[in-house]
C-alpha cells in the first residue's frame, strides 16, 4: 500500500454520511464506501417528516442524496462499492473492497446499518411506502385516523402496536402462535388498549390492494381458515438484522449480532474502530439518533487521531 488513509467509513446513510461530513470539516479526508444500499434504509422510505430541519418533510432518497452532497463537498471521497473483509490486527486496519483492493487506514468508521426483516411476500414489496412500512415510529402519522394492521410478537411489535394504539381508531395484531414472546410488560401494554385486536395463531398470506394497501388476507394456522382484515396500513414487525457479519471475528456483538460499545461512546474493543448507526442501535433505530452516533464516530476517530500524534 502506498498510502493509509487517516478515516474510511464502511457504510452510507445518516450515520455514514454525518460521520463523513464531521471527519472532513476536520480535516481527516474522510474515504466513504457506501455499501450495497447506498442511503441505507432511507432510500425505501418516500417521506420523511420526523427530521429536524424540514419543515415540509423530505422524500427520504432526496434526503441522503443531499447528505452525501454535503460530505463531498467538504471533501469526502465516495466509492460506490462494498467492503467484503477486514482486518483489524494491528494499529493500521486493513479492509478489501468487492474487487479486491486492499484498503490501509488508522481509523475505521462502521456505519454498515441493519435491515428489516420481511414476510417475504410479492404483496408485500410490491406495495411498500404505499401502505406496508418496517417502521411505526417512522410512519405511524401517516395513517393517523386510518385502521391498520401489525404483524408480530415480540417487544419491538408490542411497542409499534401500543404506539399506533394512540394514533389510530383500531389495531390489528397478527401473532403467529398463541402467545407472544415480548416481556410480560410489554403484552400487558397490548392487551390494556381496548383499540388493539389480537389475532392469534395468525400467519398474513397477502397484503390487499394495487396501488395502496386495502386489507390484510390471513390465516388460522390452527383451523386453516382464511379471513380478510380491512386496512389502511400494514406494518412488519418481526426484528431487524444488523449488517455486521464481516466483523464477527474481530468485534464483540450481542447474540443478535448489533456491535457492543462503549456506554456513551462510539468505541469497540479494537482502538481505532468506531461503530455507529443502526450496526450498534438496536432500541432507537431512527435516522436523527444514527446522524448523532455519526457524529460521535467522526469525534472519537479524530481525537484518536490527535492521541496518535497522526494528524
Amino acid at each position: 500500500m502506498s498510502d493509509i488513509k487517516n478515516c474510511v467509513i464502511i457504510g452510507s446513510g445518516p450515520a455514514g454520511y454525518t460521520a463523513a461530513i464531521y471527519a472532513a470539516r476536520a480535516g481527516m479526508s474522510p474515504v466513504l464506501y457506501t455499501g450495497q444500499e447506498p442511503g441505507g434504509q432511507l432510500m425505501i422510505t418516500t417521506d420523511v417528516e420526523n427530521y429536524p430541519g424540514y419543515p415540509e418533510g423530505v422524500n427520504g432518497p432526496k434526503m441522503m442524496d443531499e447528505f452525501r452532497e454535503q460530505a463531498e463537498r467538504f471533501g469526502t471521497v465516495v466509492h460506490y462499492e462494498m467492503i467484503t473483509k477486514v482486518d483489524f490486527t494491528g494499529p493500521v486496519h486493513k479492509i478489501w473492497t468487492e474487487s479486491g483492493e486492499e484498503i490501509q487506514s488508522h481509523t475505521i468508521v462502521i456505519a454498515t446499518g441493519a435491515s428489516a426483516k420481511w414476510l417475504g411476500l410479492e404483496s408485500e414489496q410490491r406495495l411498500m411506502n404505499k401502505g406496508v412500512s418496517a417502521c411505526a415510529v417512522c410512519d405511524g402519522f401517516f395513517f393517523k385516523g386510518m385502521d391498520v394492521a401489525l404483524v408480530g410478537g415480540g417487544d419491538t411489535a408490542a411497542e409499534e402496536a401500543t404506539y399506533l394504539a394512540k394514533l389510530c381508531p383500531q389495531v390489528h395484531m397478527f401473532v403467529r402462535r398463541d402467545e407472544m414472546r415480548a416481556s410480560k410488560i410489554m403484552q400487558q401494554r397490548v392487551l390494556d388498549m381496548k383499540n388493539i385486536t389480537v389475532h392469534w395463531n395468525t400467519e398474513t398470506v397477502e397484503v390487499l390492494g394495487d396501488e395502496e394497501v386495502t386489507g390484510v388476507k390471513v390465516r388460522n394456522r390452527k383451523t386453516n381458515e382464511e379471513s380478510t382484515v380491512d386496512v389502511k396500513g400494514f406494518f412488519v414487525a418481526i426484528g431487524h438484522i444488523p449488517n455486521t457479519g464481516i466483523f464477527k471475528d474481530w468485534l464483540e456483538m450481542d447474540d443478535t449480532g448489533y456491535l457492543i460499545i462503549q456506554p456513551g461512546t462510539s468505541k469497540t474493543k479494537v482502538k481505532g474502530v468506531f461503530a455507529s448507526g443502526d450496526a450498534a442501535d438496536k432500541v432507537y433505530r431512527q435516522a436523527v439518533t444514527a446522524a448523532g452516533t455519526g457524529c460521535m464516530a467522526a469525534l472519537d476517530a479524530e481525537r484518536y487521531l490527535v492521541e496518535q500524534g497522526i494528524i
